[in-house]
């Protein structure tokens, strides 16, 4: 396991300085961020501030122009001396890329599998691990996800809160040190929203480490050990909850929170 006793210390996660442009949009301006193991960390922000970037890099599915990211012991990116990122590759990526899920909006199942097939599918695939052990483990997230009954249906069958639903017990499937979530619930209504902000709020109070991309302003609220309010490809403010979204000090903070105020 990568849980070991002498990465305890470590960070989950941890990216450096990092920067990332797109062409002459320079999306990422020297971002660091560290997260600790059973630490939820919401990520707020307006539309276009550079959120979604930060996960896409965070999680390798963009690679950073500068700066670096690690998970526990595990450099996945780095600067050299020569000012340009060298990735790891094989057995290193995939060991890194192991220690974390990602929970996009859009489910991503693939529509072929049930949910069973779903979940199972990284565990026996990837990681190699006994099709018994796998097999029970889909079974207890089944039913921690309230999906019992659905086993065996197509994700077209679903609902979307039933779809995300299965989207995390496939990201835990895999045992990774922290998930990732991407706007989880910013393609459901308001009763469904509900019904995958339970799920997370479970996982929270297990101390699953989390980090959580959401415009979800009373959850972030409630439920986050520590927010950070990302705008114009920069971390503007970050604390815990009471910190950072009762008693902001930045303007910037002030303005965007004063949106969703009552």
């Amino acid at each position: 396991m990568s849980n070991s006793t002498e990465n305890a210390t470590l960070p989950v996660f941890s990216m450096q300085h990092v920067e990332k442009s797109f062409g002459d949009n320079h999306v990422l301006r020297d971002i660091s961020l560290e997260v600790t193991p059973g630490e939820v960390v919401a990520i707020i922000g307006p539309s276009g501030g550079g959120k979604s970037t930060l996960l896409r890099c965070a999680t390798t599915l963009e690679k950073i122009d500068a700066g670096s990211l690690r998970y526990g012991d595990l450099t996945v990116a780095e600067t050299n001396d020569a000012g340009q990122v060298q990735y790891a590759h094989g057995e290193q990526l995939r060991k890194a890329k192991s220690r974390f899920g990602l929970v996009f909006q859009s489910y991503n199942l693939f529509p072929h599998m049930s949910v069973l097939r779903n979940i199972m599918d990284a565990p026996l695939v990837v990681q190699h691990r006994p099709r018994a052990e796998v097999e029970e483990t889909a079974h207890a997230l089944i039913k921690k996800m309230g999906l019992v009954g659905n086993e065996n249906k197509v994700p077209c069958q679903l609902s979307g809160g039933q779809q995300q639903r299965a989207s995390i017990a496939r990201a835990l499937a895999m045992g990774p040190d922290i998930l990732f979530f991407d706007e989880p619930t910013s393609a459901l209504d308001p009763e469904l929203t509900g019904e995958v902000l339970k799920v997370l709020k479970q996982l929270a109070a297990e101390q699953t480490t989390m980090i959580i991309v959401t415009h979800e302003m009373a959850f972030a609220h409630d439920v986050a050990t520590r927010v950070v309010f990302v705008d114009e490809g920069t971390i503007v403010e970050q604390g815990t909850p009471q910190e950072v979204m009762d008693r902001p000090l930045q303007v910037r903070t002030k303005e965007f929170l004063s949106r969703y105020s009552g």
